[in-house]
């Protein structure tokens, strides 16, 4: 698999370490050390996928994080966010601002790596397939990668229309953290399924506007997740 991230770290030595791993492993590799220019080289050069510190001078990866994903040229780039273990609640943040996953330094090349890989296979799934599916007032176009409710567009990320995807083509039945995690996000269950947490809540936030809908999103305790078919 070969692709062009963009790594945004201020820090020489780990640019250069995953630029090393990623070159080997046949990708084309982009380097930024500051915040703003790194939002100019991913509208310039539209990358596969981005990997942002958070910790950068200036812009932070906050910041850069949710400037790409509220500009349409840039939202679907996946961004896999690199924190210290000191940040939890940026991660948190991080992931409610629509990055696709986080790596906690230190951490392995051969991990982060293997996310990059995850990551990229699903944004580049093939989504070209026809045809539609409603349930209720929800409607899914698959060929757009569109999701309406009734006649209102909903704006999701990549991964919120990933998981109402895959709920509502398997209503009734329940999802594990882990196995979202592995069905949406595209790996196998490496930690934290906050992330699922993270995602579910804000994808009820977003359907909102019909109570109905949004509550049928329904918490199965101790298990994980399903989605009750509102008809």
């Amino acid at each position: 698999m070969t692709g062009k991230i963009l790594i945004v770290d201020d820090e020489l030595n780990i640019r250069e370490l995953i630029k090393f791993n990623l070159e080997k492993a046949g990708y084309k590799v982009l380097e930024s050390d500051d915040g703003q220019a790194a939002v100019n080289i991913a509208k310039t050069n539209r990358p596969d996928l981005v990997v942002l510190d958070l910790m950068l001078p200036g812009m932070d990866g906050l910041e850069v994080c949710r400037v790409l994903k509220n500009s349409r040229e840039t939202a679907a780039i996946p961004i896999i966010m690199l924190t210290a273990k000191n940040e939890e609640i940026d991660k948190v943040i991080g992931l409610e601002l629509g990055a696709d996953d986080y790596l906690t330094k230190p951490f392995s090349p051969r991990e982060l790596l293997a996310r990059i890989k995850a990551v990229l296979r699903r944004s580049q799934k093939d989504s070209s397939a026809g045809g539609e599916l409603t349930v209720g007032k929800l409607k899914l176009n698959f060929s757009r990668y569109e999701a309406y409710l009734g006649s209102v567009k909903l704006e999701l990320t990549p991964k919120e229309y990933e998981m109402l995807k895959l709920f509502i083509t398997n209503t009734g039945k329940v999802f594990t953290r882990e196995q979202l995690l592995e069905k949406v996000w595209g790996y196998e269950y490496f930690g934290d399924t906050r992330t699922v947490d993270v995602h579910v809540r804000h994808l009820r936030v977003k359907l909102s506007h019909d109570n109905d809908i949004a509550e049928s999103i329904e918490t199965v305790r101790g298990v994980g997740y399903r989605f009750r078919d509102s008809e």
